[in-house]
């Protein structure tokens, strides 16, 4: 069993020994009749020694665990010393390997192998498997070695071992034979065996207190005190010339040699002596060297200290100063620990004293109920320091995440430098190519740098002059209104003049599409509106004039600044996706050539679930086949829809008859709407934009069905007068200055209001900047039309204050409108003064006033029901006195 048991181990451990001589003082080597033979053979004839350390598994309680140990081999009497480091004067234990059996398990941990004895198990590990294999193929070697050079068989411990004696002798007999094929030489790991592994650190060292073996305590205390008094006598050996021994260390080294082993040398199993000598002969051994020999070491053979450098001794002495500092808070760890276990000890011995002295069965109950809460205690003690042991390991992980995610956080921001860094040398290689740019090259950016200065200048001074022709305007219209009818002659003279300003005529526009005449703006728009409307009162046409001079001024002074680095954005914006950037690009407008693609994407985010292929053409098949309620209706407000716009006006244009078909096609998608008023405009912008029958109709699906809340084109037009008092509520709250001073003239709102709403102001802001509001209100909904209505409020705010009569304010709402020039300001106004403005506001005062309203309603309702009731019971009895109708026809 036991070959078995050797091949096994041989396939798959570690192990560690030395070439080297052991270097232990306190295990006897030879015999002196053994040293005189030794005298007579060479030096490279002696015999190696197998020491080393190795990892020994054992402990109890929270020190239990893996401890390092210094492994040395006694050749005579066949047994296994081992003690906790090479320097220690005694050992800690010895283990019989006369009659033990070497294990190795195949599933067991790289470099681990087990020693059986008759009364233990002894779990060793090696740093690697092949030094356990080393150890395993020695030990085998110096059994068969010691069981061969045995006189007879040695006698078993008892009985039972006793009568192994005949199978031990065959079996060794056999491995005799066998030893060539089953003993493979295996190469010496050198460096962790012998001298060398004394010196080296030790693999995968433990802590200090969990190497401490607190089963020999009283040996570890003795091998601390050799240890510190050895170090004290080197230090004073330290002073006398290097080599020069006192003659106390050459008599204490004859001694040794001359003398036997004594009772406290390792020889001896340290289990079976009954009276350790303190002062044995290893112990004395072991000052004597430290005294003749100044080393940390006192272990090693004198030769090898004699090699030894200063500088090396310097080391050792400095390395065995950390050790010793590092035992001591040990040792003081191990007292803290030896206390608390004794004053256990104490408490549980006067438990059961008391336990033992009480007279009555009832004290002996009430002491193991007392210790019974103890246990208790304890128990919950014992979960509430693995809760917080698991708290504390949540906490580490947590920290432990933190750290990774500040690790990426790091290395993402050097990443990041780095793409800076490369960014910084890539612009200074063109600067540098730039700077060695041929002459021409220079020169001609020079020149077009000049010409769009030149270019600016001229836009900057068409404007200046847009701005004087509006002020001379609005002066004349002053000076009219301050002279009233009274001056004749100076009256005729303004309105000539007025006259000869309105009736200015456009001039050949400049090859630059930006620079036009100074003289006026263009009559139309890229839409198709006038740009001054043919109003009936002269006061209106001066307004609209001067309005479109300031248009234009705002124009041709945020063409370079604003709006063409918008068109840049929207020029190199790819494929559309929802995002915060589109929305900011959107709130501020969307340029001429893109917004047709814009608003197909915007429509078909909204009525993706509703468009079907052929939708459209089979709603205009319906409408031929049979003709719908609401087509007088519609062709009633046809002429109505923006009469100041050529394409609806102008008897060739097409727009009218798409726009009747849109329409239809709308009445027939949407039975229960039918037609609205207000529908019409809403198509109108549609087909102005999109210049499609089929993409307007579905806007005007997409405004309807899916902006717009439900009921806000029916009959009762529920929904829009919900947000009539919606918006009421928020000038209130935004605007509480202006709406105390309409309030007081009782000014209601919602009679100018109510159309925003309804057509989102199509009929209420000039074209350029009612597409804008379009641009958002078509991305974000609704609450884009509140934002916009109290933005007119505010940029209006103060012009309104200034009026004082009821009329004069109505007056004013009607146009007030259209003298908003300035879109950028608007647009500000309504999406940053007018902040904060949550949705989930805007819907609680919808609900609000929606259940006010509806009650309202059915209060109506039930009045009415009330009046036919009482009208019904009275019948149509004519009152006394009154002639009846019949009366008088059978009169010839």
């Amino acid at each position: 069993m036991e070959d078995a048991q050797e091949n096994t181990a041989e396939s798959g451990s570690s192990v560690q020994w030395s070439e080297e001589p052991a270097g232990l003082a306190k295990v006897p080597e030879v015999s002196l009749s053994e040293e005189s033979e030794g005298c007579t053979r060479p030096l490279e004839a002696a015999p190696p020694k197998l020491c080393g350390y190795l990892s020994k598994f054992g402990g109890k309680g929270p020190i239990r665990g893996w401890k390092s140990r210094w492994f040395f081999f006694d050749e005579r009497k066949c047994h296994l010393y081992y003690s906790r480091t090479a320097q220690d004067a005694n050992p800690l234990d010895s283990i019989d390997l006369s009659s033990a059996v070497f294990d190795c398990k195949a599933d067991a941990e790289e470099g681990t192998f087990e020693i059986k004895t008759p009364n233990r198990i002894i779990t060793l590990k090696a740093a690697t498997k092949q030094v356990m294999l080393y150890w395993l193929q020695q030990l085998q070697m110096k059994r068969w070695e010691f069981h061969n050079s045995l006189p007879a068989p040695p006698a078993a411990p008892d009985a039972a071992l006793a009568g192994n004696g005949p199978a031990l002798r065959l079996e060794l007999e056999q491995e005799e034979e066998d030893q060539e094929v089953l003993l493979c030489p295996v190469k010496t790991p050198t460096e962790l065996v012998g001298v060398g592994a004394a010196w080296q650190p030790v693999h995968a060292k433990p802590s200090a207190l969990q190497n401490i073996s607190l089963k020999h305590l009283g040996t570890e205390i003795q091998n601390t005190m050799c240890s510190i008094r050895g170090n004290k006598q080197t230090q004073g050996a330290g002073h006398r010339p290097p080599g020069e021994d006192s003659p106390l260390s050459e008599e204490t080294q004859r001694e040794e040699q001359l003398s036997p082993p004594g009772p406290g040398t390792p020889g001896k199993d340290p289990a079976n002596s009954q009276k350790p000598t303190p002062k044995s002969s290893l112990t004395t051994s072991l000052i004597q060297k430290a005294k003749s020999q100044s080393n940390t070491f006192p272990l090693f053979s004198e030769g090898l200290m004699r090699n030894r450098t200063a500088q090396e001794k310097v080391l050792a002495l400095e390395q065995q100063v950390l050790m010793l500092t590092k035992e001591l808070k040990a040792q003081k760890e191990l007292v803290k620990i030896l206390h608390k276990a004794l004053e256990a000890a104490q408490q549980e011995k006067r438990v059961s004293s008391a336990y033992l002295a009480a007279a009555q069965d009832k004290d002996r109950l009430e002491l193991v109920r007392h210790k019974v809460r103890q246990i208790a205690e304890l128990g919950r003690r014992v979960e509430a320091l693995e809760r917080e042991r698991e708290s504390l390991a949540q906490t580490a992980s947590l920290r432990e995440q933190e750290i990774r995610e500040l690790q990426q956080h790091v290395q993402l921001l050097l990443d990041k430098n780095q793409a800076k860094q490369e960014v910084i040398c890539k612009l200074s290689e063109k600067v540098t190519q730039d700077f060695m740019k041929a002459p021409e090259e220079a020169d001609r950016d020079f020149l077009s740098q000049q010409e769009k200065m030149e270019h600016l200048k001229c836009a900057y001074l068409q404007a200046q002059n847009c701005q004087v022709e509006s002020k001379y305007l609005a002066g004349l219209r002053r000076l009219q209104e301050a002279l009233g009818v009274e001056a004749g002659e100076c009256s005729e003279l303004l309105r000539q003049l007025i006259q000869e300003a309105l009736q200015w005529e456009a001039s050949e526009a400049s090859a630059d599409s930006i620079v036009l005449s100074p003289s006026t703006v263009s009559e139309y728009d890229e839409y198709g509106f006038l740009t001054v409307p043919n109003y009936e009162v002269e006061d209106l046409r001066l307004l609209a004039k001067i309005q479109a001079l300031e248009v234009h001024s705002h124009h041709l002074l945020a063409h370079e600044a604003v709006e063409r680095p918008l068109r840049e954005r929207w020029a190199t914006l790819g494929e559309l996706a929802p995002s915060a950037e589109l929305k900011q690009l959107l709130r501020a407008g969307v340029p001429h050539e893109h917004r047709p693609r814009v608003w197909r994407w915007l429509i078909r985010l909204r009525v993706q679930h509703l468009q079907a292929p052929g939708c459209y053409q089979a709603l205009l098949s319906q409408g031929q086949a049979c003709k719908h309620p609401a087509a007088r209706q519609i062709e009633l407000d046809l002429n109505r829809t923006f009469p100041n716009n050529k394409h609806f006006t102008c008897p060739t244009s097409s727009f009218p008859d798409k726009l009747r078909r849109v329409l239809l096609a709308f009445s027939w998608q949407n039975p229960t709407i039918g037609y609205c008023q207000g529908l019409n405009r809403l198509a109108a912008i549609a087909l102005l934009v999109l210049d499609e029958e089929e993409s307007a109709f579905w806007c005007l699906v997409a405004i309807v069905e899916t902006i717009m809340p439900a009921d806000y084109y029916s009959k009762t037009l529920l929904a829009s007068q919900v947000d009539q008092r919606v918006l009421q509520d928020l000038l209130l709250e935004k605007l509480p200055r202006l709406m105390a001073h309409l309030g007081q003239r009782c000014v209601d709102l919602s009679f100018i209001t109510f159309n925003w709403f309804l057509v989102v102001f199509a009929d209420s802001l000039i074209s350029n900047i009612l597409l804008q509001v379009w641009d958002a209100f078509l991305y974000e909904g609704i609450k884009v039309v509140f934002r916009y209505a109290l933005a007119i409020f505010k940029y209006n705010e103060e012009a309104l204050l200034r009026l004082q009569d009821s009329l004069e304010i109505y007056q004013y709402l009607h146009f007030f409108t259209k003298t908003i020039c300035d879109s950028r300001k608007l647009m500000h106004i309504a999406f940053n003064d007018m902040n904060p403005f949550p949705m989930k506001q805007l819907r609680q005062l919808r609900a609000a006033h929606r259940e006010r309203l509806e009650a309202e309603l059915n209060e109506l309702e039930q009045l009415k029901a009330e009046y036919l009731e009482t009208r019904a019971a009275q019948g149509p009895s004519v009152p006394e006195g009154c002639p009846s109708e019949d009366e008088g026809e059978a009169e010839p």
